[in-house]
């Protein structure tokens, strides 16, 4: 087994991302099982989670550290913003909240993000590379289910100017790998990583929150 940064940081946020992929909301997404407007409220939570990000994205763009993570081929906010007319209408921005859950992921990204390079990256990372691995097969479910294109629906989940998703996450890892972190930025870039996929998760049950009592459909 390797024992390079990206090799260890994915061994340890292994049980935490898998918590968050097995959220019965994703399954229910995936499945089929929700209504569009259900799925919508998801673009509307990511939409708050993505506007703070990419906000810190700017201020350490220059970051001698985290500044070599900020591409913008990665930039969703556009995107999340046509999805949004595209399922409700012109009004969109009326017709959206964050919920609690998505209140305190935002607060603490707001808290850590702009300052402190190692807890960006963590961030970064955590929503970047799960847009780019598991996000894709739940785009091309939605895209399925709710017969949606990337022109309207789920341009979120493309990435124009990544013409391959595997080669840019091995050159994502190979920063990771070559990053200047001494043990205490090391740890703090780890520990950083589980609570944004805890935020994560508690987003997603609380959009889940009723789905519990469920059967899985036929």
């Amino acid at each position: 087994m390797s024992d390079t940064f990206s090799a260890r940081l994915r061994a340890a946020s292994w049980e935490d991302h898998q918590a968050a992929e097995s959220q019965r909301y994703v399954s229910a997404l995936v499945a089929g099982e929700l209504p569009r407007r259900r799925y919508a409220d998801l673009v509307a939570q990511h939409y708050f989670i993505y506007q703070v990000l990419e906000e810190a994205a700017e201020a350490m763009r220059d970051d001698p550290l985290a500044g070599g993570f900020v591409d913008d081929r990665l930039t969703r906010l556009p995107a999340l913003e046509a999805d949004l007319a595209f399922l409700l209408g012109s009004d969109w921005a009326a017709q959206i909240t964050p919920g609690v859950a998505t209140r305190r992921y935002v607060t603490r990204m707001q808290e850590v993000c702009f300052t402190f390079a190692p807890a960006f990256v963590a961030h970064h990372y955590t929503r970047y590379l799960g847009d780019l691995s598991g996000g894709l097969f739940i785009g091309r479910s939605v895209a399925q289910t709710y017969g949606l294109t990337d022109d309207g629906g789920v341009a979120f989940y493309h990435f124009a100017g990544v013409d391959s998703p595997r080669d840019y996450k091995d050159a994502y890892r190979a920063r990771l790998d070559a990053l200047p972190l001494d043990p205490t930025a090391e740890a703090a870039l780890v520990g950083e990583v589980a609570v944004a996929y805890r935020h994560n998760s508690a987003v997603l049950a609380e959009l889940g929150r009723d789905l519990e009592q469920m059967e899985p459909a036929a």
